[in-house]
């Protein structure tokens, strides 16, 4: 029989929707629930790909009908939906294709307009994205970085500080100050940019992590959903880090 302090940390992900204490407080319930109603790696994919499915349906509606209401609204609302899901865990079923539609919009307007701005350069971040995806899926199925309590800290402490300073280059671009080096084609912005895409890809082997912790300390189905928005969001992250470092390439030439 398992102890409490023996899970703990288990789940402790850099991932805002895949926190330690969310699935705790959701597999250690004091309902029972049958082997049918509990968690699965298997079940948490198809999800994934559920959700993938329809956040490229709404993308291509915000590619083709491009607007910055579209692209921005998507943005503000799946963030939204995400901090509601998180306090409404039993109703994600709910939440997550809500989720994906706004995420969709909002991937939709910026590949758009990268699309504009730069010839070919959707399908190099697609293929780039799915390269980092499975490429980083065989270094965790291989062991090759362990997932230890350590190695997660170490990655919510670097992800939350990217985070804030996302939200400081934000604020300051409304007062039309702009953050030096974030994103810019010099050495410096191109090395920034990199770092920042391998924190997003270290995300993944957190959320790899969860699925299969997930499934052995027996959470309740909804947390596939749950699960699978939190994967989403890791894939958007790298998808439109890796189009701005390409962004960042091209306009070095």
């Amino acid at each position: 029989m398992r102890t409490r302090s023996k899970k703990r940390g288990l789940f402790d992900s850099s991932n805002p929707y895949l926190k330690e204490e969310t699935f705790m407080q959701q597999g250690s319930g004091s309902y029972a629930i049958t082997d049918d109603d509990k968690m699965t790696i298997s079940g948490a994919v198809n999800k994934t790909f559920l959700l993938g499915m329809i956040m490229m349906a709404a993308a291509a509606v915000s590619f083709t009908f491009t607007s910055p209401i579209l692209t921005f609204g998507g943005a503000i609302g799946g963030l939204i939906v995400v901090l509601i899901a998180s306090r409404n865990l039993e109703k994600a079923s709910m939440y997550a294709p809500i989720y994906a539609v706004l995420e969709g919009l909002f991937v939709g307007g910026i590949t758009a307009f990268y699309a504009t701005a730069y010839e070919g350069i959707i399908m190099q971040a697609v293929t780039l994205t799915f390269a980092v995806f499975f490429a980083m899926l065989a270094i965790y199925k291989s062991g090759l970085i362990k997932v230890t309590k350590s190695f997660r800290t170490g990655i919510m402490m670097a992800t939350g500080g990217i985070a804030i300073f996302y939200i400081i280059a934000m604020v300051l671009g409304f007062f039309g100050i702009h953050m030096p080096f974030l994103h810019e084609a010099s050495p410096i912005g191109l090395m920034i940019s990199l770092g920042i895409l391998g924190i997003a890809s270290l995300n993944l082997l957190l959320d790899f992590d969860t699925f299969e912790k997930g499934e052995e300390y027996g959470a309740p189905k909804h947390m596939e959903w749950f699960a699978a928005m939190g994967l989403l969001i890791t894939l958007v992250w790298i998808y439109v880090e890796i189009l701005r470092i390409l962004a960042i390439f091209m306009n070095r030439d």
